[in-house]
């Protein structure tokens, strides 16, 4: 993982400033290595939108969300503005583009919606997880429903003429080594609370093949609905469904 990361860095490092479209490719080539190098086996069901721009939406569980994610859709992250200094992991997330929110100062809000604005505008596709922390992966918190202005401002912006694309993604933790996770083994891989990033990194390691199963739901337009809450509300409760149906062993509803 360390040569994967001191060989691909430099070059994503270069792609993006010098603006070459290889930046948009790398981080799909790296996380989709990096699953293989930590055992992580992604199941797939329904498709990602493939009409840019998207804002993923997705449930947040573990670090273990990113590699899932980010070697199946080429976008980039929205974070906490404090994960820029988590070593390598801070650094991986500049050189995805990710795009740091300080949530404790409510006045420099409006800039980070113009950034995220920007990109969208831009062409690029976005992953959020509105529960704003991680849990223990046998539910979904309440949506920060303030993280989907976003939608409401792209709406007032382009007035119906381009739309938005917002999908709705859920992320099931399920098996260990081809063993099902029950609820109570389930917090062994999701990464919460209190917990330290480095002992919890070599402990995923030790377990063994951790399978996680990645639904896609219908995306919709943000010009569907009439405000942020709306929004929301669809977006959790399409995840929760996809959730509690994968952790159930059962097919997806939508």
């Amino acid at each position: 993982m360390a040569l994967l990361t001191l060989v691909l860095g430099p070059v994503q490092k270069l792609a993006i400033w010098r603006g070459w479209r290889v930046q948009n490719h790398i981080p799909l080539f790296y996380h989709r290595l990096f699953r293989r190098l930590v055992g992580l086996k992604v199941v797939v069901s329904g498709q990602p939108c493939r009409v840019a721009p998207v804002l993923f939406v997705a449930n947040h569980a573990s670090w273990l969300d990113i590699p899932a994610l980010a070697g199946l859709v080429r976008a980039s992250f929205v974070a906490r503005d404090d994960l820029a200094g988590w070593g390598v992991f801070g650094m991986l997330a500049r050189l995805q583009r990710t795009v740091f929110i300080d949530r404790e100062r409510r006045a420099r809000a409006g800039a980070h919606f113009d950034q995220m604005l920007a990109r969208l505008s831009a062409g690029d596709n976005l992953i959020l997880f509105p529960e704003g922390t991680s849990n223990d992966g046998n539910r979904v918190l309440a949506f920060k429903t303030s993280l989907f202005a976003l939608a409401e401002r792209w709406r007032r912006i382009h007035d119906g003429a381009a739309p938005l694309h917002v999908q709705p993604v859920s992320l099931a933790y399920t098996a260990l080594d081809g063993v099902p996770l029950s609820r109570r083994r389930r917090p062994l891989v999701a990464f919460y609370g209190d917990m330290e990033l480095g002992p919890h990194f070599w402990q995923v390691l030790r377990h063994g093949r951790i399978t996680v199963r990645v639904h896609f739901h219908p995306p919709v337009t943000a010009q569907a609905f009439k405000t942020r809450k709306t929004l929301a509300a669809h977006c959790r409760r399409e995840i929760a469904g996809g959730l509690g149906a994968a952790l159930h062993g059962l097919p997806p509803a939508s």
